[in-house]
């Protein structure tokens, strides 16, 4: 196999795709990405900041070279001679059994596809789910989800997961600072007065990654256990309502009831009586998921003088009824498609759904 061409193609696909779908982010957002992908592509380490002038005129670029690409389509990858269809993950990845590479499709949030190319670091086997760790990425694209559940199988990229822990670690939010404070004191990493020592996470980041990597993998086999809200009425509801608070909501309750499933992310947590790995989820819940779940806030104050491990398990047990009700609530909406109009579907989503949770209701154009 020639090597380059391949890689070329899929990072190709990775460019069309952010071309194609860029606005699905906040500005704010879409500029984080932005300079993850700078990063990535210019081999700089986490922590290391570009030249703010240089890093807007390759935005610029980048901006510029989408507008040429936006409407071409997904390329065949070249592959031993032959042409592969993009979307067949397993086909290519057969053929890359040899190379240590491994191969990803997939669709992300909105719809937006998902591709990347990584060197294999190992593999393993999680409640008989087949788990690949990932290493150096070759290609990839603004999304890069660092924890994904394909055809069966796990897939955990280190890479983007590395981004992800150093950009919380330096925005700590004043109502998470306790719980991510107690999560990095387990790893040494505060001075004596409470600070974030930055070199310390430097010289430790992999040391949190590694060590906290099973959390994910606990979560992505609370996804493929979970069935309440299945994947195929989440696509229904997230085609008819992309990138819209609905859709937001309906990922939110599969990420929750993924995480609180009796095998998922909180009850492993809970197992092993991992302190580290309970203040990084408290203080990573944010947004709708953490509207979802109110419970975990008040358990993890109550649980910090005695270390009750059953006050989480409770708070686990809490959360997960009530977004099995809603899980319920949204299943039920989404029969309505086909036979019902599209308005009084929203309708029944902003009233059952969106106006008890306390969000935001678009307003109803007359």
């Amino acid at each position: 196999m020639t090597e380059s061409p391949f890689i070329r193609a899929v990072q190709r696909n990775c460019d069309i795709s952010d071309a194609r779908d860029n606005g699905i982010y906040s500005i704010c957002t879409l500029v984080l990405k932005l300079r993850n992908l700078y990063k990535w592509e210019h081999g700089m380490e986490a922590w290391q900041e570009p030249e703010s002038a240089e890093l807007l005129d390759w935005i610029e670029a980048r901006e510029n070279f989408w507008k040429t690409i936006a409407d071409k389509p997904f390329e065949p990858l070249p592959i031993n001679g032959v042409h592969i269809n993009p979307w067949d993950a397993g086909v290519v990845n057969t053929m890359l059994a040899e190379t240590g590479l491994v191969y990803g499709a997939g669709y992300g949030r909105s719809m937006k596809a998902v591709f990347f190319l990584a060197e294999k670091i190992r593999e393993e086997t999680v409640e008989g789910c087949p788990v690949l760790i990932l290493g150096q990425e070759k290609a990839t694209d603004l999304a890069s989800p660092f924890a994904m559940l394909q055809e069966g199988v796990i897939f955990i990229r280190r890479s983007p997961l590395r981004l992800f822990f150093w950009d919380h670690i330096q925005d700590i939010r004043s109502s998470s600072r306790t719980s991510l404070h107690h999560a990095l004191d387990q790893y040494g990493v505060l001075t004596a007065d409470g600070r974030v020592n930055q070199q310390a996470v430097r010289e430790k980041l992999d040391a949190i990654v590694d060590g906290e990597i099973p959390i994910f993998i606990y979560h992505e086999v609370g996804e493929m256990l979970e069935t309440t809200l299945d994947s195929g009425t989440l696509k229904t509801i997230i085609s008819a309502f992309p990138d819209s608070a609905i859709e937001f909501v309906g990922r939110a309750i599969k990420d929750i009831l993924a995480d609180t499933h009796p095998k998922g992310m909180i009850s492993f947590i809970i197992r092993e009586q991992r302190e580290a790995s309970l203040g990084f989820y408290a203080g990573f819940l944010d947004g709708v998921r953490k509207v979802l779940f109110p419970e975990m806030h008040a358990a993890f104050q109550k649980f910090l003088p005695d270390r009750d491990w059953q006050l989480i398990e409770q708070a686990r047990c809490r959360c997960r009824d009530h977004n099995l009700l809603l899980a319920g609530k949204f299943k039920e909406i989404a029969r309505l498609f086909g036979h019902t109009p599209l308005e009084e579907i929203t309708q029944r989503f902003n009233r059952e759904i969106l106006a008890p949770l306390g969000l935001d209701v678009p307003e109803q154009q007359s």
